[in-house]
């Protein structure tokens, strides 16, 4: 893992991975991270997913932290989707069941933050 370091750079010069089959039309940019960055603590992604498409009903041991900044958008959580929007912030808690999706003719990109995953006593 590399020093922490300062970094500035524009979120479109960062590398947008395709998350695959389970997953169409979403792609996921790391934009700061533990193995590029360096960063020991938290992790900043940017999802971006294309009209109709969605990420796979899924659940995660750690929470995550969005905040919307374009298009519109559906987040499933308990069973029930809820439209979202630039500027709406979303709280998933962990091990919590949930799913992302496109509502509208844009793409839908947001930001997504996650604890970076620590082993106890390490």
């Amino acid at each position: 893992m590399p020093e922490p370091t300062f970094k500035h750079e524009h979120y479109t010069r960062i590398k947008a991975d395709e998350f695959g089959a389970g997953a169409p039309g979403v792609t996921i940019r790391q934009l700061i991270d533990e193995e590029s960055d360096g960063a020991p603590y938290y992790n900043l992604r940017m999802i971006e997913i294309a009209p109709g498409g969605h990420t796979p009903e899924h659940a995660h041991d750690n929470e995550h932290e969005n905040f919307v900044l374009e298009g519109a958008g559906e987040v499933l959580y308990d069973g029930m989707f809820h439209p979202v929007g630039p500027g709406d912030v979303i709280f998933i808690p962990p091990s919590s069941v949930h799913q992302y999706r496109n509502g509208g003719d844009v793409t839908f990109r947001f930001l997504c933050g996650v604890p970076v995953p620590r082993i106890i006593g390490t």
